[in-house]
């Protein structure tokens, strides 16, 4: 939340990340969990929020998925195989704050986030960020412009990136690559595609605007 001196946000990330390996898995509460993925993400650790997401250990999403979950529990031990089902009294099977991992799946693996400059879908940013093995994505949102889909993958030691923009929006592309010369756009250079202007580098992507309509972006990892 910007509350921290430089030096002592680094220190802090430190405490987390330690914290989070001596624990292997989550244990944040309903207010937590909502920042977490987000924070590890904007300080660089994005290794360690893929981690959290595929972890199937208690306490973990995965472990509940592992268990038979198909909604969202209230308490990371609604149920575990040494005790049981928790206090019904406060054991919702079907609750809502935990979930808020979505919003990290949609902005990080995904990479469908919003352009704080450009509210409204305006200007929409494509920057997914593949970690964890994960070698695909795919993901869609209705938004008040219209529909907006990324998918990507990682084959034969090529990233492809698949984007549709609405009509009425435009967005910011990032394509990880050694250099913007090396991308291309349905089978031609990036730069010199219709609808797309080159405008950096950036963290080991190379970042293009492009206009409404449906692009594929490809290049050597």
């Amino acid at each position: 939340m910007g509350l921290l001196s430089e030096e002592n946000q680094r220190r802090a990330l430190e405490y987390l990340g330690a914290d989070l390996e001596r624990r292997g898995g989550l244990s944040t509460g309903f207010v937590g969990t909502a920042s977490l993925m987000p924070t590890l993400t904007a300080h660089g650790r994005t290794d360690l929020a893929w981690k959290l997401a595929l972890n199937e250990q208690f306490p973990s999403w995965g472990f509940t998925i592992r268990h038979g979950a198909t909604t969202i529990w209230e308490r990371w031990d609604g149920w575990t195989p040494e005790h049981g089902f928790q206090d019904p009294g406060m054991n919702s099977f079907n609750h809502y704050a935990f979930g808020a991992v979505g919003e990290w799946l949609y902005r990080t693996v995904a990479g469908i986030g919003l352009d704080p400059s450009a509210p409204g879908y305006k200007r929409v940013i494509v920057h997914p960020e593949p970690g964890g093995g994960v070698t695909r994505a795919k993901a869609e949102l209705q938004s008040i412009r219209g529909r907006i889909a990324v998918e990507w993958q990682i084959e034969g030691g090529r990233f492809t990136l698949r984007v549709t923009v609405p009509a009425n929006c435009t967005a910011l592309v990032y394509a990880p690559a050694a250099s913007a010369a090396v991308v291309t756009e349905s089978g031609r250079p990036a730069a010199e595609s219709p609808g797309v202007r080159l405008e950096r580098m950036e963290g080991g992507a190379a970042v293009f605007a492009i206009a409404s309509g449906s692009y594929e972006f490809s290049a050597p990892q």
